[in-house]
């Protein structure tokens, strides 16, 4: 949820989750000559010999069923045939793309030109502390930074200056350029979750430098700049500090990356609490888990007055005050965490509980059934609130219900005002209301009439991404704004004064034909900003302020509704090239997700220009299973309704040839991770709709891995995907596994597919073993083009910073433009 108190940092990485897919149209199967084999493609590939992995029968039985798995053996990672078989295809996929050298630099340089040579966010303050972060001239990574912000009162502010000699120095809390040295190259190093003291004296962070997530946790004194020498516990995942600032909690992982730890034929699931000074070995543990579907995470409510735990399912959470939630939250006092933990509700199948705390109340967002007579079939959540002693009772009160058009989905605290996150008819909305609110009431109340202030917003489609927003008693609201052909824009909202204000937008370099837009005049307000505001923040220009650029007279953005296979519409968003497009004659590259309710991206990437100027549409598929604009859209896109996410995709790629959007035979698609499922079954489905394909870490084989119980995320992923070791599951599985249902014959599209050694949510192996039955099973001819290129260092996620993200994005561009024979236009 949005309320968590910690300091977060802007992700500098595309980060996704894992996994799914659907059953196989007859298609009739046509010779390589008449598919889409290009002959520059076929000539570039004639005199390379992909490798031929060994075969080793291995026999899989499920519900009377068997199958041979020749290519089992690769979920040994250990085995060095294993590991020379992706070295010699690391060596085929470079042999494979040395004809695009020179264009893969070209990509790059243009990406690099539109960068600016210094990346940096706003500083917004927390307490008496304005916090920054940025990315050095000519570094990779980011730098988190602070200083003591400038005070009104003139005595204050004198002493100030005459302590720091006339200005106020920078303090660097991290910075990621150092750890990636200190660590060596080209040693994996991901920083994953930062928190500073509530006193600001102390940074807890964690550290992967395997690519296996299995983070360590160090703590900085950031009044000397040293680590804490004691403090060196393994696999921890999340954090929250106590109100004493000399007391943190944090949650570990068991072998299978569940917040947990394994103790002989028993999971649990531990949060561990660390007094500062002390040996790691003295930690005591204040809650454990024994249920392996869950997860525990930590985190503190906005005021800073609780711990909550919460342990969770993909669906159900159980919430504990010290908190949790999964089914189950629980609740610790964070001023005194030794009074223990108090459950806030059993766990449920399918209920969620997040809980905050405000001026003596618990509020809390939750999908629970009303009562029989009021079920939100459709898991939609509603707000209720309960006095602190009144938390295990059955008497909550019922604050905010959604309505027939306003769906709620998140909401953040302040001591002055709620922020709620809304989403109207798929369209997001954001609206705060002033706190505390009145508790004579008895039923229920509209929203409108608790008089929301809705935060002005384009009025085109946009993305809305929460700031920081960790000081409890501001009441500025900060969130970034984005869209396809819009560069983040930062917005300061005032829920005092119902003002905005615009503090900072991504800076793109060297493109032309930008405009400059405003909020639509019936939502524009004046901004006046205060004293403080002047002093503090130099990044504000009061002359653009209502002003933004976009690329919208150069780049257009079409929002479509395709009719999928039941007569649902899918949101299809387009982007092209005003001046490059050719209706008919452009090549396109589809993208979807359509899993774990996660929305597609569909915020700014300047990367993403290079192909629009070279005439390729960009379109990106809202399928179902994916975010939707209310559960009742990721359920239909789940388990034994995943193959509607597989429909969703195949009809939006046939639309747009349809429609003259792409050409016939030059549509590519592309996905990561669990995203895959849906890219590889659409293939499957119907391989002739695509000319080429990128898999980033992808999730194909996922039949056998469902299997696996011992596998990291596999038993969290029964819900997400249903579980095989029941017969109806397993037979909705196995009809539309990507591994399981390759076309024997069959002409493929060329493919890129990449995989990371040491990945723990996705095995190196199950790219690996897609790539050689593809191989083995369809047109030889087609077939060389299918490559694969894994990460010998490094995990799941991409550890590039802004550079490698340059770098990798070249080569997948230029994997497509050769793929579509037209890598030599400009």
């Amino acid at each position: 949820m949005a309320s968590s108190a910690a300091l977060s940092v802007k992700r500098f990485f595309t980060i996704l989750n894992r996994k799914r897919i659907s059953p196989i149209s007859s298609v009739s199967v046509s010779y390589c000559s008449s598919h889409r084999m290009n002959q520059s493609l076929s000539a570039s590939s004639s005199s390379l010999s992909p490798p031929i992995p060994k075969k080793i029968p291995f026999n899989v039985s499920a519900h009377g069923k068997s199958w041979n798995d020749p290519y089992n053996w690769m979920s040994n990672t250990n085995d060095p045939d294993f590991i020379n078989y992706l070295n010699q295809e690391n060596s085929y996929a470079d042999a494979f793309m040395h004809d695009t050298k020179s264009l893969q630099q070209q990509l790059f340089d243009e990406m690099i030109s539109r960068l600016p040579p210094v990346i940096s966010s706003p500083p917004e303050r927390w307490g008496p502390w304005l916090y920054y972060q940025y990315i050095p001239e000519e570094k990779e990574y980011p730098v988190l930074c602070r200083k003591l912000a400038s005070q009104k009162n003139g005595w204050a502010k004198r002493f100030l200056n005459y302590v720091s000699g006339g200005y106020v120095s920078e303090e660097v809390l991290l910075d990621w350029n150092e750890l990636a040295e200190q660590y060596g190259k080209p040693r994996y190093v991901h920083v994953g979750t930062c928190r500073v003291s509530p006193d600001h004296n102390f940074l807890a962070y964690t550290l992967d430098i395997t690519g296996n997530e299995r983070f360590i946790l160090q703590i900085k004194d950031l009044r000397t700049g040293c680590l804490l020498p004691k403090v060196r516990a393994d696999g921890v995942i999340s954090l929250a500090w106590a109100q004493d600032s000399c007391t943190l909690f944090y949650t570990v992982s068991d072998e299978n990356h569940r917040p947990s730890r394994q103790d002989q034929s028993f999971f649990l699931l531990l949060v561990l609490c660390n007094k500062l000074g002390k040996d790691a070995a003295e930690d005591v543990m204040v809650f454990e888990e024994g249920d392996s579907t869950c997860c525990v995470d930590i985190t503190s409510t906005k005021d800073g007055k609780f711990i909550t735990i919460n342990s969770n399912t993909r669906t159900t959470s159980e919430e504990l005050i010290c908190a949790i939630s999964f089914g189950s939250v629980f609740i610790l006092d964070a001023i005194k965490p030794q009074n223990g933990i108090l459950r806030v509700r059993k766990r449920v199948p399918g209920v969620q509980y997040f809980v905050e705390h405000h001026s003596g109340f618990f509020y809390i967002l939750t999908n629970a059934p009303l009562d029989e007579q009021k079920n939100l079939s459709t898991g939609e959540y509603y707000l209720v609130r309960c006095w602190e002693e009144d938390i295990q009772s059955a008497d909550w009160q019922t604050v905010i219900m959604p309505n027939d058009e306003i769906s709620l989905h998140d909401m953040d605290f302040f001591n002055d005002h709620l922020v709620l996150f809304l989403n109207k008819k798929g369209v997001p909305l954001l609206c705060s209301i002033n706190m505390p609110i009145n508790m004579d009431f008895k039923h229920q109340k509209e929203l409108d009439n608790l008089d929301p202030w809705f935060f002005p917003l384009p009025s085109s489609s946009c993305r809305i991404t929460p700031g920081s927003n960790h000081d409890y008693m501001n009441t500025v609201y900060r969130a970034v704004i984005s869209s396809p052909v819009m560069p983040d824009v930062i917005v300061d909202y005032d829920m005092s004064r119902k003002t905005f204000s615009i503090v900072h937008q991504e800076e793109v370099r060297h493109v032309s034909s930008t405009t400059s837009s405003c909020l639509p005049m019936e939502n524009i307000v004046s901004y006046k900003p205060s004293e403080s505001q002047k002093d503090e923040n130099r990044h504000v220009q009061l002359k653009t302020l209502q002003t933004w650029k976009d690329f919208a007279n150069a780049y257009a953005c079409e929002r479509k509704e395709v009719i999928s296979h039941d007569g649902i519409k899918i949101p299809l968003t387009i982007l092209y090239s005003q001046e490059a497009w050719q209706k008919g004659h452009s090549p396109g590259l589809l993208q979807g997700y359509g899993a774990y309710g996660q929305a597609v991206d569909e915020s700014w990437c300047p990367n993403r220009l290079s192909l629009l100027d070279r005439g390729w549409v960009v379109a990106l598929a809202d399928v179902r299973g994916g975010a939707g604009g209310d559960p009742s859209w990721h359920m239909s896109g789940k388990s034994s309704c995943k193959l509607n996410s597989i429909h969703d995709f195949v009809s939006c790629g046939q639309y747009l040839v349809k429609e003259g959007f792409v050409q016939k035979d030059r549509l590519a698609a592309m996905s990561i991770s669990a995203g895959c499922l849906l890219v590889g079954a659409a293939i499957n489905m119907n391989p002739y709709l695509f000319r080429a394909a990128i898999l980033k870490v992808p999730f194909l084989d996922v039949c056998n891995t469902l299997l696996d119980c011992s596998l990291p995320l596999t038993v969290l992923d029964y819900e997400e995907f249903g579980n095989p070791h029941i017969k109806s599951q397993f037979e909705d599985i196995v009809s539309y596994s990507p591994y399981d249902n390759i076309i024997a014959g069959s002409c493929y599209p060329s493919m890129l597919v990449t995989a990371s050694l040491h990945d723990s949510r996705v095995g190196v192996w199950e790219p690996a073993k897609w790539v050689a039955k593809v191989r083995d099973s369809t047109c030889s001819s087609c077939s060389h083009s299918v490559i694969l290129k894994t990460k010998m260092t490094g995990g799941h996620f991409s550890e590039g910073g802004r550079f490698g993200q340059c770098k990798e994005a070249a080569f997948d561009y230029a994997f497509l433009l050769k793929s579509l024979g037209n890598f030599h236009s400009n």
